[in-house]
Formats: structure tokens, sequence, C-alpha cells
């Protein structure tokens, strides 16, 4: 007695000849039965039989691509993303009348034969030659399934898919086989609960639970005997028999497959009338997918989230290894975005900004000693309308950002602070720091060459009533460019550098930053998360940590789920203790009395630095407290728009300055991210103020307090700005060719 197999059905040596018997008779036509009887009579048998015993025995199943889900710290979705959109159910999460619907339209005797229906080859083949077309194919459930493995690992490449489901001879012998070997090792209730999971049900819906989401809004294991009909119908073609744009059409074909299944005894005739007359009750729900469709505008995270997985080695090797995964999907990733910090980024960047206004604002929030990206948002939302974008402002442009960062301004003035205080300059170091001056000449660099003066540049702070001397925590709280001028000078660039690469300051193009004393100033591109992310040691005294974006990562494959790895903060000491402590005391003056008043927090202490650029094309403001460090940035991603006499959120500015505009976006954003948090403390040392003279130097260079509140500033002020706006003339500047780049790449002098 031959052998059965678990599903039923021939074993497969007799199928395999069976088939080969069919072949000689009718010229292999099995082989191309879905081609017109005429295209492969002239197969030969020997060729098929050779073509048979000459495939590989185990067919290569993929780990079929599903849902890709998002979520946030706590837990909550941020997104779904997908290159198909399909999640996987076992066959006890599908209904019983969707099990039968399926079977019944598209194999009858799915139960009765093996790999190949001979009766139904030999009908089709019948009726193909008698319409010299084809008229009906022969294909069971099992070589369905198989052909959509094919479709399956072509992927999203065109030609291989073209190639998976092309009507050639050789490809259905293939399929055959395969189909023969799959019946073997898996048995009918696995082949049809795969064969659910992987066919196409159109609207972008893959797999049965899936269109049941997309067609009802519930799940396959709820579907009704009408909606499992008119799902099961979709399948011999989703754009012909589409509810959502032929409702008629796929009426005619839902009643169709409840006729089939009263001829073959799965439902009563009087069943079938009934749900005849019931109407489609279509409850569609609009495909999501993509981090465009992100909740709370963490849109950009996402895509950042996107970039991250695309571009570290931890998830492959190759770009190609990456992509495949990525695409694949399957995958729960949580990150470390928190929905407090989030919203409170956005409300704040709301308040402040309106996404019509000539210039945008990017704002990011990194928690101090783990490197965790707690909130990113922008004024403009992620699309391709008008005052939308694409481009996240925040991030390096490797990872969707800009193509080189924006000028940070008087932000940088910290870190060249921190690499003089790491060499032992002291606290209480005093320059004369006149209002003008030309850039000292030669200047140390890292290399034997050092820099020299060629083109006679000068220097000169935000307004003549800056001009020392000054120690260094009053020259930082009125942001003096010419004392930084001169401090950069004294101790020479590699510190500078080399302090800056142990904060990963690169620019935003990922190149190292030039070695030239105008960087004491700020006019090198760098973005948000950099510039957060650098701050965020001051934070943690003196411990840097790569920002990170993902908690953990899991994948389901078919009905198991396995933990990947990610990516881990990479922790390492940029600075003594002593130097971030006093980095932190002379920030804390910015916000106590200093340029950035507007910024400071009222319910715990804060500390931070303003920044305005060349033009004012950009507004800064950076600032941190013991547990949360944030970066904003205003400006125009063009880099040609001047921040003079423009309304931006519905508030006329004469004059943007990093303390006015950047400052209060960051304490609402800070402000609402921090609540119910624990207030810390730094840890403060003591800096003794200058001693002083008799006459008063000037007010607070930047309107503060002072009756002649601005100028212009170093490069239109790479210092930051104030209150008030002011009528005087700006300061001239020149920096040397080529030493600034745009958004265009080009250089020039300013």
């Amino acid at each position: 007695m031959p052998k059965k197999r678990s599903g039923g059905g021939l074993s497969a040596t007799q199928q395999a000849a069976k088939f080969l018997g069919v072949s000689v008779l009718a010229g292999a036509v099995l082989a191309g039965i879905a081609l017109p009887a005429f295209g492969v009579l002239g197969l030969a048998a020997k060729g098929s039989v050779e073509s048979f015993d000459e495939l590989p025995a185990n067919l290569k199943t993929p780990p079929l691509s599903q849902r890709t889900a998002i979520l946030d710290a706590d837990g909550g979705q941020i997104a779904t993303v997908y290159s198909r959109d399909r999640t996987v159910v076992e066959l006890k999460n599908i209904s019983p009348y969707m099990q039968k619907a399926i079977v019944a339209i598209e194999d009858s005797r799915f139960y009765q034969h093996g790999a190949v229906d001979l009766k139904g080859v030999l009908r089709a083949l019948n009726k193909n030659v008698q319409s010299s077309g084809v008229a009906q194919g022969g294909s069971t459930l099992t070589q369905q399934y198989v052909k959509n493995v094919f479709v399956e690992e072509a992927g999203d490449d065109p030609t291989k898919v073209a190639q998976a489901t092309q009507q050639t001879p050789g490809r259905k012998i293939k399929e055959l086989k395969f189909a023969i070997q799959v019946e073997e090792e898996l048995g009918k209730k696995k082949i049809l609960e795969n064969y659910l999971n992987i066919t196409f049900f159109g609207e972008q819906a893959y797999g049965v639970e899936a269109a049941a989401q997309r067609y009802f809004s519930k799940h396959a294991k709820d579907l009704t005997l009408p909606e499992s009909a008119m799902l099961a119908g979709i399948v011999q073609s989703p754009s012909r028999y589409d509810p959502v744009n032929d409702e008629a059409e796929a009426t005619k074909r839902r009643d169709v497959v409840l006729q089939r299944m009263a001829e073959v005894g799965d439902i009563s005739q009087a069943e079938a009338d009934q749900a005849k007359e019931t109407p489609l009750k279509l409850k569609v729900s609009q495909p999501k997918n993509g981090c465009i469709t992100a909740v709370r505008g963490a849109s950009f995270f996402c895509k950042y989230v996107e970039k991250v997985f695309l571009n570290d080695p931890v998830f492959g090797k190759t770009q190609e290894e990456r992509a495949k995964l990525w695409n694949q999907g399957g995958l729960t990733i949580r990150t470390t975005l928190q929905p407090q910090a989030q919203e409170s980024v956005q409300a704040s960047l709301k308040s402040h900004v309106n996404k019509s206004d000539k210039v945008a604002a990017a704002a990011t929030l990194v928690e101090p000693g783990t490197g965790k990206i707690v909130g990113m948002g922008q004024s403009k939302p992620y699309g391709y309308g008008k005052n939308e974008t694409e481009y996240n402002f925040s991030v390096n442009a490797q990872m969707g950002g800009s193509n080189f960062g924006f000028p940070t301004g008087s932000t940088f003035k910290p870190f060249v602070a921190a690499a003089a205080l790491e060499g032992g300059m002291p606290a209480t170091q005093e320059y004369a720091s006149p209002y003008d001056m030309s850039y000292p000449s030669p200047v140390q660099t890292c290399s034997s060459k050092p820099w020299t003066n060629q083109y006679g540049d000068k220097v000169e702070n935000e307004s003549e009533s800056e001009s020392g001397p000054y120690q260094m925590k009053e020259a930082m709280a009125k942001s003096v460019n010419t004392y930084f001028v001169e401090m950069i000078s004294d101790i020479g660039l590699c510190p500078v550098v080399k302090m800056t690469d142990a904060l990963h300051v690169t620019q935003g193009n990922g190149t190292k930053l030039p070695e030239t004393p105008a960087i004491a100033l700020g006019a090198v591109g760098l973005s948000p998360l950099t510039m957060a992310s650098a701050y965020a040691a001051f934070a943690s005294r003196g411990m840097y940590c790569t920002p990170i974006a993902i908690e953990s990562i899991s994948q389901k494959i078919g009905n198991q789920r396995k933990s990947l790895e990610v990516p881990k903060s990479t922790c390492s000491r940029a600075m003594t203790e002593k130097t971030a402590d006093t980095v932190n005391t002379l920030l804390r003056g910015v916000v106590d009395s200093g340029t950035g008043q507007q910024a400071g927090l009222t319910d715990r202490e804060s500390a931070g630095k303003t920044g305005t650029t060349d033009e004012r094309k950009n507004a800064w403001f950076v600032g941190y407290t013991p547990n949360l460090s944030g970066a904003v940035w205003v400006g125009s991603a063009s880099q040609k728009v001047k921040m003079t006499n423009i309304t931006i959120g519905g508030v006329y500015r004469a004059l943007v300055y990093g303390g006015q505009v950047p400052g209060p976006i960051w304490k609402d954003a800070m402000t609402g991210a921090l609540s119910g948090k624990p207030a810390q403390s730094f840890s403060l040392v003591d800096i003794p103020d200058a001693p002083k003279d008799d006459e008063d130097r000037g007010d607070d260079d930047h309107g503060n307090n002072g009756s002649n509140p601005t100028k212009g500033g170093f490069i239109q002020g790479l210092t930051n700005g104030g209150n008030n706006g002011g009528n005087l003339p700006n300061p001239t500047y020149s920096l040397p060719d080529g030493f600034i780049q745009g958004n265009n790449g080009n250089g020039g002098r300013r």
C-alpha cells in the first residue's frame, strides 16, 4: 500500500510519476498550463523530465515581510513602517468561514488531491485548447503558495518579480516540483495557513489579517461569512475586484464565492442566499505606512531611527544586508523618545514659530550620562508640500539633515573655555578684550604649520561698549568675541580641536572642524543633536555619551520572536569633573545675568549659551540642567533669510538674538519635559568676580540692562543678543576666503 502523507493525497514519488506521465502524454502542457495550449505543445517530454530532475530538492522559504512598529520609551506606538503591510497569524486565528471560502473558490479539491490536481489540470487543458487561449488555470492552492514564495523572495526588485511570475514551462515545472515537496513536509493545514498569510488582497494588504483590518477594521478571526467570501474573491484579481474602487464588481465576485461554497457543501444554499443579500458593509482603514504618519510630531525622529538602522553595522555588514532586514520588517523597535518630552518640544515650537514663517526652528533634547534622545522636532512638518520638508534640521547630512549643518555663533565659546580650563588656565584669566582687533598671528595648530592671518582679518564685539579688560566669567556672560579670540591664540588651536574631538563635534557634513581661530565664534555648521550631546557632557560632569535613539528591537519571524542587538551609547571622559563644573558655573551666569536671561528656568538650576551668526541668519540657544540637555536652532535652511525686521510666530522682531527667540523655545520645551522630574543641582565652583574699577565699562552688551543695546555684531553678531533692537550701524568683519560653507557648498568671506 503506497504511503499516504499527513495532508492526504499521493506520495511524492507517485505524484512525480503521474506528473511525468501526463507530461509525456500532453507534451508537458502541465508545465505551462496557464499558457495557451499551443505555446507548450512543442516541449519535448525528455526535456521536461531532465528539467524536473535537475531542480533543487528544497524550497527556500524567506521570512514573510511584515509591519514594523516603532514605539516610544513607554511602549506607545509612534508609527508603523513596512515594505508590505502584513501581520502573520496562526490558522486558529483565522475565521473558519475564511478558510472555507478561499479553498472553495481557489481549489475546491484541496483536501482530496496532492500538490498537483491531475483532474483539474486536464480539465483546464481541455478548456484552454477549446478557447485557443488561457480560459482556465490548473494551479492548486499549494502551487499558488509556491509562486507567492517566489514573489516574496523577489522583494521589490521588478526584474526578479517578473522572473518569479513569468508564464514559461520552466517556471511551472519548478513550481510543481516545489509544490510536491511542500505537501510532503507541511501538510494541508500549514499550507493553508501559509497561503492566507502570504497572498495579496489588494489595497497594500498582504495576508488575511492585514486585509481584514484594511477592509473591515477587524481581526481575521472575526470575519463573517459574507466578509470572508468577499476577501476570498479578491485574490484572483485584486485590482478588478477591489471593493474600495468598484463595490458592485466586488459584490458580484463575492456572490460567486458564496455560490461555490454552497456547491461544495461548505454552507447551505439558504446560507449562501442570505449572505448574498447582505451589503458589503465596508469599514475601510487607510494605510498608515511610514514616518510621515508618526504621532506627536515625531516624524523626524522616526526617520532618524530608520537612518540609524540602515547605517549602523550592528544590523548588517553591508548596506544591502541592512536594507533587506529593514524591508523584511516584523520588527518592534522601542526607542528612547519620551512622550512627555516630545509633546513639550512640539508644543513649544508651535507656540513660538509658525510653519508658514520664512524661517524654521528645530529642537533636540538629550539625556546626559546616557546619550538617549528624548525629544526631537521642528516647526515645519515632515512632508513634501508647501511649508513642509523632508530634511531633519536637527541632525547631520548622513542622517537626513542639511548639507552642512548651521553656524552656531557664540554657543561654540564654551568648548574653547573648556579646552583652556582643561589645560590649566584659571577661571579668573583676564584678557584685554578690546572692542575690535586683528586676529593674532601666528596661532599654533596640531600640525607643525601655524595658522597665519594672511588677509589682516579683524574681529569685533557686539557693541562699542564692550571693551575690556574682562575675566572669563564676565566675558562668557556677555559673550565677548575678542576675549575668546585672545584665548584661542593664547592656548593654540590644538587643545580646542582635541576638546571638540572628545565631544564628537563634527561639521554637519561629517568632516572635522577647520583649524582657524574663527571657530571660537561658531562660524562652522553644526547640528542641534551634535550641540545638545556635547553640552550634555558639561551636565554629566565631563562624561560624553554618544547619542542613541533605540532601546531594544525584537523581530517576529513566523510565529516566533527573537531579540536583535542594538547600538549602545559609548561614554568616555571628555574633560575632568573640575573643568565641567567650572564651565557649568560660567554658563549659569549666562542665564542668571547674561545674554540668556530669557531662557533661564524658574523651578530648577539651568545653564546655557546663546548664539547669533552672520547677518542674523542663525540664532541658537543650547542649554541644560543636570538631567537634560537641549539645543534650539532658528533660521533658514537655505541660509538666505536675514532675521531683521521679521515676523516669527506672529511677533515682529527688529533684530533676532539667540536669547530672544531660541531661548524661550528652549525654556518652554525644557520646562514641560522636566515637569514632575527631580530638580537636581550642579556641582559648582567658586569663581571670584573681577575687581571693580571706578569707571563703568558699560552695561550688558545686548541690551538686557543698557540703553544702547545692540549693533550688528561680529559676522553681524556671531555673538548673542538680548531683549531689544536698535538702529545703530552694524560693525564690519571679514573671514578668510572659503571659510564659511553654506548649503550650496560655496565658501565666502563675511
